[in-house]
């Protein structure tokens, strides 16, 4: 490492840990970061805090439990963003969405997390990630834009087959262009089937049977360039198996073994690739950060067992990485040297599989339920991550947290971008 890049990553305080493909096996430059974060404090509602360990600034944007206040829309369980897959932050990020807890759609600043304004619809909506203004929404049998600020919506598809259209369900988003999403439908006679929807021609492509696959859907999804669909299919024993099919419905490929991987996204990979990457749950490659190329299949490690929970990649206008929210418990990692080395934690990975990790943020969350699972997602630049944690108090208050790796109002490369860059 030349000194230049030796006194940014101090600067910073970033963790940097090196995984090797496709075995995942591991190296550390520095003590690697298994003992327990520096205990602290709950951070104030909307009161940035300078992390001890990273240097990176942090604020709570959330207040559930808290003391009622006229422009907060907070219940007292849980305020959070919806989905690690799904992106919270509009397309120039002025604009940040809490769904879970807050009584409806709740809209904060962007930038400084001040509540908005709260609106109430049914269905199912994901941000357009070309047009800030517009969010696409999936209800009944419409198919529409949306803009939250306004209320207005155009409804751009009916459907006269199907009733009860869901975008995915929950864990749809469109393509990285915005052309293209997937539906899914219930036929008249009850069955299940999914369409890539072309937005821009307006129609819909050619039906998936879902009841021709085994098991039951969970969901199905549309990959980043509108090129395949992926569907997940629940078998009895909670065993899944995942499909990939062309946009025009022809099976492609078939994954049999058992969520390798799930919890995960898709991206475009450094070479081109359209991957899905997530927590595999099988072997050869049991509770590793997997990626896995939608066109042949083909596995490739990027870290090694551990306590990985959730894999997001809308960082889509940067190049490809992995936020990783890890869970667990430090000292039942630390007993463990050959797995990862982070517990309670959002790690960033390339997706090349050499170059370093980085410890964005310790998220002091303890284990309790689905909740209060961290579910990091960063913004569509990369300079900001929202993650959710109960701080150390397992059934208590689940807040939400937003890191940020470049300054307010920078622009340029996040912190995570420009020292993998200068290495």
């Amino acid at each position: 490492m030349k000194p230049a890049a030796c006194i940014v990553a101090i600067t910073v305080a970033v963790f940097t840990v090196l995984f090797s493909m496709p075995g995942a096996s591991i190296e550390t430059s520095t003590p690697p970061p298994r003992n327990p974060a520096p205990a602290l404090p709950l951070p104030e509602y909307l009161k940035p805090e300078i992390d001890p360990t990273t240097h990176l600034t942090t604020v709570r944007v959330t207040n559930p439990g808290g003391p009622p206040r006229r422009d907060e829309f907070c219940g007292t369980r849980y305020c959070t963003h919806r989905y690690s897959s799904s992106q919270a932050w509009n397309a120039d990020q002025t604009l940040l969405l809490i769904s879970n807890g807050c009584g409806g759609l709740c809209f904060l600043d962007g930038q400084t997390y001040v509540p908005l304004f709260r609106r109430q619809r049914s269905g199912e909506c994901e941000w357009h990630p070309k047009d800030p203004d517009l969010m696409i929404c999936v209800a009944g049998r419409s198919i529409l834009f949306w803009t939250p600020r306004t209320n207005d919506e155009d409804v751009i598809y009916t459907a006269t087959t199907y009733r009860e259209l869901r975008f995915g369900p929950s864990k749809g988003n469109p393509s990285l262009d915005g052309s293209r999403i997937v539906v899914r439908g219930t036929t008249p006679d009850g069955a299940l089937d999914a369409f890539a929807f072309d937005i821009v021609a307006r129609r819909p492509l050619p039906v998936i049977h879902l009841a021709d696959l085994p098991g039951n859907n969970d969901f199905c999804g549309i990959s980043p360039l509108g090129t395949y669909v992926l569907c997940i299919q629940k078998l009895p024993e909670d065993i899944t198996n995942t499909y990939i099919f062309s946009a025009n419905g022809v099976l492609v490929q078939k994954w049999l073994e058992h969520h390798r991987p799930g919890h995960g996204d898709m991206i475009v990979d450094e070479d081109g690739d359209e991957v899905y990457v997530g927590i595999s749950k099988s072997e050869p490659d049991l509770y590793q950060v997997i990626k896995r190329r939608l066109k042949d299949g083909v596995v490739s490690s990027l870290a090694p067992y551990g306590e990985g929970q959730h894999v997001s990649l809308r960082a889509t206008t940067r190049p490809p990485w992995a936020y990783v929210s890890y869970g667990g418990y430090p000292d039942e990692v630390a007993d463990h040297p050959d797995w990862a080395p982070f517990a309670q934690a959002v790690v960033a990975f390339r997706l090349d599989g050499v170059t370093p990790a980085h410890l964005i943020v310790h998220t002091h969350n303890a284990p309790h339920d689905y909740w209060s699972e961290t579910h990091a997602s960063p913004s569509p630049d990369g300079s900001q991550v929202i993650w959710s944690s109960n701080w150390g108090n397992p059934g208590g208050p689940v807040f939400d947290f937003v890191t940020r790796l470049t300054p307010r109002g920078a622009s340029g490369r996040s912190t995570v971008e420009s020292i993998s860059n200068k290495r």
